[in-house]
Formats: C-alpha cells, structure tokens, sequence
C-alpha cells in the first residue's frame, strides 16, 4: 500500500491553474467588450 500522495496535489493545482486561465479569459472578454460599449 504504498500509494503517491503527490499524485492528487499536483492535479489540483494543474486544475486551480487551468481555471485562473480560464476564468481571466473571460474577465479579458467583457472588459473588451465593456470598452468598446463606452467607445461608441
């Protein structure tokens, strides 16, 4: 029984990232969109 502790940390954190990522994206976007709304 001598399982890799490590295993689930390391994925937790490549999702944590994955999300950050996906969720500045979407910050970006309606920014963008926001400035341009203003621009008009």
């Amino acid at each position: 029984m001598s399982q890799k502790k490590s295993e689930p940390e390391v994925n937790l954190k490549g999702t944590f990232v994955s999300v950050l990522i996906v969720g500045l994206v979407i910050v970006v976007m309606w920014v963008a969109v926001y400035l341009l709304y203003v621009a008009r």
